[in-house]
């Protein structure tokens, strides 16, 4: 089957589905986010893999991921239900309070660094797979204003969870462009445990 390559241009259309920008009040965020700590951590940095890491993450991305779990685009079975009671306005705050928090460091398996990187860095051409910089930034911080999330300090587990999902199509969350779930069928499990590694580990 012939591989079209995913090019920048058709990445960054993404951009037109994500939420608009946001306006929320992080230090009301503070006092809505006890529901989500027991999970994610008081300050938004969970210490189990499998739960993602939200602090430091663009304002952005997140408020588009609580309305997507809401509304039910986006199936998250440990939440279900836990948004239900909460408005746009509620949700606005919490991603400001966890956009505003700072993000505990990682550190990356040496041996899956070369390849994590290569594929991080400059993609896959035989496969048509971009780079990941090209939207996550070269530090993994992410484009926020775009909606673009930060990757540097997640959790690998988690990371690599979330390729797979793409990959599946049990996440499919990523717009009509569908960049996460185009990247993701193309790698291998070695290839996404590499890279989730190397991201992991970005600063």
């Amino acid at each position: 089957m012939k591989r079209l390559f995913i090019s920048l241009a058709t990445i960054l259309m993404a951009v037109t589905s994500v939420a608009a920008t946001a306006q929320g009040d992080a230090a009301a965020g503070e006092g809505k986010v006890n529901v989500c700590a027991a999970c994610h951590g008081a300050d938004g940095n969970s210490e189990l893999g499998s739960n993602p890491k939200l602090a430091g993450q663009g304002e952005r991305y997140l408020l588009k991921q609580l309305r997507d779990i809401k509304s039910g685009a986006r199936e998250v079975a440990l939440m279900t239900g836990l948004l239900d009671n909460m408005n746009d306005q509620d949700l606005m705050d919490i991603s400001a309070f966890y956009a505003d928090q700072e993000t505990t460091l990682e550190g990356a398996d040496p041996e899956l660094v070369p390849l994590g990187e290569q594929i991080y860095r400059a993609g896959i051409s035989d496969l048509g797979v971009a780079a990941c910089s090209a939207c996550h930034s070269p530090t993994g911080s992410g484009v926020a204003q775009a909606g673009f999330p930060a990757l540097s300090g997640q959790h690998a587990q988690y990371i690599e969870e979330q390729m797979k999902a793409f990959r599946s199509g049990a996440r499919d969350n990523d717009g009509d462009a569908a960049p996460m779930r185009i990247v993701a069928e193309r790698l291998t499990d070695a290839e996404i445990e590499a890279l989730a590694s190397y991201v992991s580990g970005l600063n």
